[in-house]
């Protein structure tokens, strides 16, 4: 019994370690940009075994929200999370959304991650769908929406998204396919770069198929149904933190 006594004291203060570690780790970023992030280290890692003729050379350039175009920040949350400001990490009707989806798809799930667990999942994990993993990413989300603004979230999403092979941040992304900042990007430019995020290594930004075209454009008129720029600094929602 007391093996199990001690046992149980160390997980105890194992969990509550590693808790702890936790927030402190993202308490951190809200102040300094990562070095790397999980997601960067495990396409590195997979780049040394697959047949991608193409080869893996990090780019990646952070820029602080204001060097990065307004068109850019209403683009990704056009495409990828709309009610960003609105919720605290979780949007519970898209989530309901991909479960009816998921009933009436035979098991193929539509997407509902927020930006916030976009972000927890590639700092800080790994790909795949156990339990396991959307705890923890779950978890990440929490203390992201605690302990940053949401201009800090799009921020760091705008600077570790994955834009191609290699290529990460908005930074790095219009270098590589438009040959000039980030700040300087157009409606059109920053939707491209927008509709390549469900895939950035199928869908390709430099070289659109009719799918990616046609995904621009879709964002582009998102854009505008939201308001224009004018939705990034929403009176109503600024005091969200």
């Amino acid at each position: 019994m007391r093996g199990l006594a001690r046992a149980a004291r160390f997980a105890v203060l194992a969990l509550g370690g590693a808790l702890l570690l936790s927030a402190l780790a993202v308490f951190s970023l809200r102040f300094i940009p990562p070095w790397t992030t999980a997601f960067i280290v495990h396409a590195r890692v997979a780049s040394w075994t697959d047949d991608d003729p193409r080869p893996w050379k990090l780019q990646r350039e952070w820029r602080n929200l204001d060097a990065i175009s307004q068109q850019m920040q209403l683009a990704v949350i056009a495409a990828e999370d709309q009610r960003f400001y609105e919720h605290a990490g979780f949007d519970f009707k898209q989530i309901r959304k991909a479960l009816l989806d998921q009933a009436g798809r035979n098991g193929r799930a539509r997407g509902a991650s927020t930006l916030s667990q976009q972000v927890a999942k590639n700092l800080f994990l790994w790909n795949g769908r156990s339990w396991v993993r959307k705890g923890i990413e779950a978890w990440f989300t929490v203390l992201i929406e605690l302990l940053w603004p949401k201009q800090r979230i799009l921020e760091m999403y705008l600077n570790i998204a994955e834009f191609g092979r290699g290529v990460y941040g908005a930074e790095a992304a219009s270098q590589a396919f438009y040959r000039k900042g980030a700040a300087r990007l157009s409606r059109a430019e920053a939707a491209r770069l927008a509709a390549v995020l469900p895939n950035p290594i199928r869908l390709r930004a430099d070289k659109p198929s009719k799918y990616v075209q046609r995904r621009q454009r879709e964002i582009e008129a998102q854009m505008r149904a939201l308001g224009g720029t004018a939705y990034l600094q929403p009176p109503a929602k600024a005091s969200v933190h």
